[in-house]
């Protein structure tokens, strides 16, 4: 495989998981083309292009330099300068590959977060309410990256001559509907028994032998779940925290995310929403997972670091 081909893998992968279905990613794609077509030449200048074909903006390519065969990566949940002196040192790494965007990727985390309105539409909440609520919320998530340095670690990696991309969206996607493929399939009747169930899975149970599994960060094993919403899986970061009374509106009884803040974790007590904590970089490898097995079915040799705990389920 080359590069290009991992990528387009990444985002057919991220679309066939994603909780808009591949009609609703194509909308968003001809929504921008749209908007793209009615700007000015000087505007279309200054346009990304690749949010015409590439509707997860927080994940791309951002260094290569050569298009040979990839036969070696090394996978990490956050890649620095530090990975890729890593890489440098190994010797025989093809590319990189980074889960948390790095360079234009996170520069662009905010464009993402639409999603999180059709995740929660698609646990009940009334579209118009939940586009309402994030829009502030994006609004503050773009404007609290860019003060970011970016390119450092791009910069690092084009000094180095190391290939480099990221997967982000896409692998939460992954995540997402595995989580909610599994839980579904397990019917669990007690945020409890969510717990257990999830303990079951590698990555959650990897997390548990060092202090990071996953937690009951509101509700008791007790309670009851009701409707499990997968929602804070996906959809760049956390989404705003007056949506809680909005899902229990709704009908959601259980949230599983992968982080959340205390702002948010209030809101989620007054409207009565058990919080289950899947854990954020168990989560993250995941996803992670799930698309390097594929790399591996075409005998590419995964090299993890930097938080990513491998985990192979390929046939």
């Amino acid at each position: 495989m080359k590069i290009s081909d991992i990528y387009n893998l990444m985002i057919k992968m991220g679309t066939d998981a994603d909780f808009r279905g591949k009609e609703g990613v194509q909308k968003l794609l001809d929504s921008k083309r749209k908007r793209f077509e009615k700007l000015s030449i000087e505007a279309k200048e200054e346009f990304d292009k690749d949010a015409l074909k590439n509707p997860y903006l927080d994940s791309g390519i951002y260094n290569v330099s050569e298009n040979k065969e990839i036969k070696k990566v090394l996978v990490g949940i956050d890649i620095g300068p530090e990975e890729i002196l890593i890489a440098k040192h190994l010797g025989d790494i093809d590319l990189v590959i980074a889960h948390h965007p790095v360079g234009k990727g996170l520069a662009q985390l905010a464009d993402v977060m639409e999603l999180q309105a059709d995740v929660c539409n698609y646990y009940g909440v009334p579209i118009n309410v939940a586009e309402g609520l994030m829009k502030e919320r994006i609004s503050e998530v773009a404007r609290g990256v860019n003060s970011s340095n970016h390119q450092r670690t791009v910069d690092a990696a084009k000094l180095m001559g190391i290939n480099l991309m990221n997967s982000h969206t896409p692998c939460d996607n992954l995540a997402a509907k595995f989580l909610r493929d599994f839980v579904e399939q397990k019917k669990p009747e007690t945020v409890g028994e969510l717990i257990s169930i999830l303990k079951e899975i590698p990555e959650y149970k990897e997390a548990m032998k060092i202090g990071v599994g996953p937690k009951i960060f509101v509700g008791s094993p007790d309670n009851r779940c009701g409707k499990i919403a997968l929602s804070e899986i996906t959809g760049g970061t956390e989404g705003s925290p007056k949506l809680y009374e909005k899902m229990a509106q709704a009908g959601v009884g259980t949230v599983v995310g992968m982080h959340i803040s205390e702002e948010h974790k209030k809101e989620a007590e007054a409207a009565h929403v058990n919080i289950v904590i899947a854990g954020h970089i168990s989560s993250d490898s995941l996803g992670v997972n799930l698309l390097m097995d594929e790399l591996e079915k075409q005998g590419i040799e995964i090299v993890p670091c930097s938080g990513f705990t491998r985990f192979s389920r390929k046939a």
